[in-house]
This record gives structure tokens, sequence and C-alpha cells, in this order.
């Protein structure tokens, strides 16, 4: 690549004023898709299991994951990496199509009325007054808190720890998936501690390798494959009779408030984690960010998979020093290399990006020694915060709890002028969510 086509790129993505540099946006960028590959089988997989075509969601998976992420680097110069939420995707299949009984096509049109209404929150900036009413201590938990849920996606992964006992228990210890996720988190502790750089692929791809050995890594079928039609899926919306239901309006309104603080904890730890954050503790620009996850989400709905969101791996790729849209521009090519060359990346097991996951959510969970535990009422919420992520599996609920538990608490010990109107609204709405849904 020529200088000057370099020279236009660091000045565009501000790559040596974000004390970056393009060999490193470049190593963090693919990074990043290492870490998010397993999802483009995963999704997949979970609508296959309601009656849609595994092949053609792959592709809207892909694609529309291409264009909130292409989004997100090219207009916001954020280094992130995004993709259909997994908790998202989990409520879309197995609570509103099996739970509920509800359609296909039905999940397919909550998704979409809920990624405009996003678009409607972003335009008129009511997601970044939420962004920025969330007080310091629970921001600063929020990056403690998905550093251990990163660590605990990664374990369970593996096979380290899954169901059983009071909440989890050791999983079987003797499988060849647990070795090599252990001994690529001893090698990704040594070249971390060398300070090798691109040290995340480096463990990917030799236990992705050794994985082979072992049964644990497949070798695909074929190296380059056509990507599959995405006309099963396109298009496939509810007919207007069927809208305006109750239930339509419970799964907008958990899509929603699903999306909202999902992202709202991903922002506020990745982009702290990225040196992103202003004095204020506020991201700058923010709604070009929302931007790019509403136009993805909108375009998830027209191909047919479920809704897009800023994904808590891009903290991979951050820990390896992408600070820029170079990132997430990279990220986005890597994506589309996917749609030829699929049977290559989903060959990469799970296995191969524990130890990249566990040592994110150990870099993450650092920030805790700068919460102010003297305080109980800022103490608690976000000690709370930090817990509830991981075991209830979900950044929102983990939110949810923080915010409640901080404003009872500065109401019920005379600090009520530390809470702010917009603090207790939230409040009461999460009360009626707990109540009513």
């Amino acid at each position: 690549m020529g200088r000057d086509v370099i020279e236009k790129l660091n000045q565009y993505f501000k790559i040596k004023e974000r004390n970056s540099s393009f060999r490193t946006e470049i190593f963090a960028g693919i990074t990043s898709f290492m870490t998010i590959a397993y999802i483009l089988a995963v999704v997949p997989l979970n609508l296959s299991e309601v009656g849609m075509d595994r092949q053609s969601v792959f592709t809207a998976t892909v694609v529309s994951s291409l264009i909130a992420t292409f989004l997100v680097g090219v207009v916001g110069n954020f280094p992130f990496a995004l993709a259909p939420s997994l908790g998202i995707n989990s409520f879309f299949a197995f609570s509103i199509i099996l739970g509920m009984g509800k359609s296909v096509e039905f999940a397919i049109t909550a998704s979409l009325i809920s990624g405009i209404l996003l678009l409607l929150m972003t335009i008129f900036k009511i997601r970044e007054l939420l962004f920025d009413l969330i007080p310091a201590s629970l921001k600063l938990s929020m990056v403690a808190g998905i550093g251990f849920f990163i660590t605990f996606i990664g374990l369970k992964n593996a096979g380290i720890v899954e169901s059983g006992g009071a909440v989890l228990t050791l999983g079987r210890l003797n499988q060849p998936s647990v070795y090599l996720a252990l001994l690529g988190i001893v090698l990704l502790g040594i070249l971390e501690y060398r300070k090798v750089k691109g040290s995340f692929i480096i463990t990917i791809l030799s236990v992705s390798v050794i994985g082979i050995f072992f049964g644990v890594t497949r070798l695909p079928e074929a190296v380059v494959s056509l990507p599959p039609s995405m006309e099963p899926t396109m298009f496939r919306f509810e007919s207007i009779e069927n809208i305006l239901s109750v239930e339509m309006v419970i799964s907008v309104f958990t899509f929603l408030f699903v999306v909202i603080f999902d992202t709202i904890g991903t922002l506020a730890g990745l982009a702290s984690k990225a040196d992103l954050l202003d004095e204020n503790g506020k991201l700058q620009h923010i709604n070009r960010s929302y931007l790019a996850d509403s136009i993805g989400s909108i375009a998830s709905s027209i191909f047919g998979t479920s809704m897009i969101g800023t994904t808590v791996e891009s903290a991979a790729g951050i820990k390896e020093g992408g600070k820029t849209g170079l990132t997430a521009l990279v990220t986005a090519i890597m994506l589309g290399l996917a749609l030829l060359l699929s049977p290559i990346f989903l060959a990469i097991p799970s296995t191969a990006t524990t130890p990249v996951l566990v040592l994110v959510g150990y870099s993450m969970m650092s920030v805790i020694q700068v919460l102010d535990f003297t305080d109980i009422t800022e103490g608690l919420p976000a000690f709370l915060t930090v817990i509830m992520m991981p075991l209830s599996y979900s950044i929102a609920d983990g939110i949810m709890v923080g915010i409640l538990s901080y404003t009872f608490l500065k109401i019920l010990t005379g600090k009520t002028k530390e809470v702010s109107i917009p603090m207790i609204v939230l409040s009461v709405l999460f009360i009626l969510k707990i109540i009513f849904i």
C-alpha cells in the first residue's frame, strides 16, 4: 500500500492523534473479527432451530454486520465491531417464536419496528441523553462487569464452566477443548508479558492449528464458496392486522430495553479502554455509533436475522491497540472476506478465542481499583452491576440492577440531591418492567 494512501488514512482516522499506528489498527481489526467469528456460526444455528434457513441467515448476519461495522468505523471513527447480539438472538428465537408461539414474520417485524424506533431515538438524541445521565461510578462498574462477563463467555465457550451446582460448576476438564483453552491462556499471557505484537492473532491461530490434531478444529471441506442467497429470509414481515397487539408491544419494548442498555454498557466499557471518553466521562459523537447500530438493525430485519448491537468482543481489538475507525473498517473487510471464505473462518473453534476473552476480561476488571468502595451508596450499586452482568448473562439486566440500587440507596440515605430526575424516571420504568413483563 502506497505511502500516500496510508497518510490519507492516517489523517482521516486520526491514527497518530490517538496514539496508534497503521499496523496496530490492522492487527486490531483482524483480532476483533477473529473474536466475533463464532457469532456468525451461532446466530444462524439458533435461528435454524425455529425454522429459518440457516445458510440464508448466515449471509444476512454477515452482510448486516458488515454494513453496521463499516458505518461505525468510517462515519463514527470508532474501533467497534457490530453484529447480532446473542441475548437479542435468543429472545428472538426462543422467547418470541418458541415461547410465545409467534411466527418468524412476527419476530422479524418486531425487530424492524425496534430498529426504526432506535433510529428515531438516535436522531432526537434520546440515547445520547441516557448515556450521559448515568453516574460515573456505574459507568466504571460497567467496564468491570463487562470484563467479568467477557471472561465468563470465554470459559463457557471452552467448557471450563457449565450449568450445574447452585449456579455453575466446573465443566468436564478432561476434554481436549479445555486443555487447549488453558494452553492458549498461558501462551497469550507469555506473549503479552513479552509485548509481542499480534499476540491475540498468534494465539487464536496457534490453538486452532493444534486443535486439528485433537479433533477440536474441523478442517473445512472447501476453502472458497459463494455466499448463500438471502432470498429465503428477506422481506418476511407480518401482516398489518397482526402488528397491533399486546404481544407486539411487549416484544418491541423488550428489544429496545436490551439493545439500548446493552449498548450503553458496552460503549462505556469499550470507550474507556480505548481512551475515548472525555474528562466528563462522555463519548464525543456517540450518536454516530448509535446511527450505525440503528441502520444495521433495520438492515438485519430486512435481510432476515436478529438485531445488531456493539459487541463486547470488540474489546479484544481495543486491547490489541485499536483506537480508531480503521480497526472497524478492517473488521468490515474481514466480514466481506468471510462471505467467500466462510468455510475457513467458521472452522475456528470457540476454544481458540477463549484465551483472548479471558485476557480482555482481566484487563477490563482493573478499573475496580478506581471505584470508591468507602461510600456504600456508590460502592454497593457498582458491585451489584459488576456481579449481575455475568450471573444474569445480560449487560442490560446488570445495568438495571445497578441503577435501581443506586437510586434507592441515595434516596433512602438522604442523598436525594445526588440522584437526577431522569435516573428516578428510569428506576420507575424498570420497576414497571419487572412487575408487568
